[in-house]
């Protein structure tokens, strides 16, 4: 079977390995990435994607695509006849590429689909609290992210996992399901059943504005946005006027001298740092202030001085 792969960051490497592995059924034609990213470090000027270090280090043959609509790119893909076309966390096709593959093109999904339909499935599900999630193979179709479901794969979600965790859990799940996928095609044995669109939730992209924490919120509510947006592009409030970006936190004690606290208020006791929400505290853990390294809350507190039982306010 003839695949052409499609994907760029850390998500799509375990699929794209987990394939690779099997060259007995399957042969990888082509790997498709975005671009090379301007880097920051002295070393070299650009960096490759996750998805062409990977295919690199398998010997595969890398295409970098921009524009997906570019007739470059669909003569590319043509001329690689692909039986079918794996993508996992990757642009959004049109019909003239994904139509090429002769026994169909499905996508990777880090979600239990029709649930969480877009961008960010893996941050808005620990965002919401929810205690399961999963990943769904599915044929392409021009609506995002609607296509027709193959296979699903349920994980249930620990209380302290946050994002970065999560998603790396679910690229391993996910590798696995997608090599199911491939041998139920090969094998004339895939089915797929439709989506019902009436139990579809939407996961947009993140922004500045959809990461910011609102304060008037239940303590377990913050804790879930916090832990759903860690380690990136990670859950923010103001300090002093400055960003301030938190990366781990847990339900606080309650304080009774501080009970009547308006939420976004700090409290400092016995070198800890909380913040108040609208029904209690929560012990803030590891955070970066703008302009500063990521540091534990302890250190914070020592930096800033305060006295047991200070407020600040956010």
């Amino acid at each position: 079977m003839r695949i052409i792969f499609m994907g760029t960051p850390e998500f799509a490497v375990p699929a794209l390995q987990a394939i690779a592995a099997e060259k007995s059924v399957f042969e990888i034609v082509l790997v498709v990435t975005g671009k090379d990213k301007p880097r920051k470090s002295k070393r070299a000027d650009v960096e490759p994607s996750p998805v062409k270090q990977a295919a690199l280090a398998l010997g595969l043959q890398v295409y970098e695509v921009d524009d997906v609509k570019d007739p470059a790119f669909a003569e590319m893909v043509a001329s690689c006849q692909p039986d079918v076309i794996v993508v996992a966390a990757f642009r959004i096709l049109p019909p003239a590429i994904y139509e090429q593959a002769c026994l169909g093109a499905f996508n990777l999904h880090a979600s239990l689909l029709p649930a969480y339909r877009g961008a960010a499935p893996v941050n808005w599900s620990l965002v919401n609290g929810d205690r399961e999630t999963g990943v769904t193979t599915f044929f392409l179709q021009q609506r995002v992210d609607t296509g027709t479901v193959i296979l699903q794969e349920k994980t249930a979600i620990a209380p302290d996992e946050n994002a970065t965790d999560l998603a790396c859990r679910l690229s391993e799940i996910g590798a696995n399901v997608v090599v199911s996928t491939l041998h139920l095609i090969a094998s004339g044995k895939a089915t797929a059943s439709d989506q019902n669109d009436a139990l579809a939730s939407k996961a947009p992209k993140l922004t500045r504005d959809n990461t910011r924490i609102d304060w008037a919120q239940p303590v377990a509510r913050i804790n879930d946005f916090i832990r759903g947006l860690a380690l990136k592009p990670a859950a923010w409030t103001t300090f002093q006027g400055k960003t301030m970006k938190l990366f781990r936190a847990a339900p606080g004690a309650l304080f009774s001298e501080d009970a009547s606290a308006s939420p976004g208020t700090l409290l400092v006791n016995q070198g800890r740092l909380y913040a108040a929400g609208l029904d209690g505290w929560l012990e803030l853990l590891s955070l970066q202030l703008e302009g500063r390294k990521n540091m534990e809350a302890s250190e914070f507190v020592r930096g800033f001085r305060q006295n047991v039982g200070s407020s600040l306010f956010v």
